[in-house]
């Protein structure tokens, strides 16, 4: 088995529990990233997407985090302040949906 693999595995054995669901019984709005996050890195881009909708958008805000931090962009506290909005309605969003299709 490859090695990528088995450090999937042993990260998804020590995962981080929901300490608000614990104490409140419902999800909170952070629900589902980590899994989704695993499955993206094991290629499963669509399930992913179904699992969290702002994984994907959270990466490519964090990477262009990290390129404004190294390279000053002109724009880029004007694009961040975008990207940052995108990412809290798309949290906001999959969390009312969860919320209203609960089983």
């Amino acid at each position: 088995m490859n090695t990528y693999f088995i450090a999937l595995e042993w990260l998804e054995k020590i995962m981080i529990p929901c300490f608000f669901k614990a104490i409140f019984h419902s999800d909170c709005p952070g629900c589902g990233l980590q899994r989704s996050l695993f499955l993206l890195l094991r290629g499963n881009f669509f399930e992913s997407l179904q699992m969290y909708w702002a994984t994907i958008p959270i990466l490519l805000m964090f990477a262009f985090l990290m390129l404004h931090l190294k390279f000053n962009y002109k724009f880029g506290n004007t694009i961040l302040i975008i990207l940052y909005s995108i990412n809290g309605i798309l949290i906001f969003c999959n969390y009312f949906y969860k919320l209203t299709n609960q089983n």
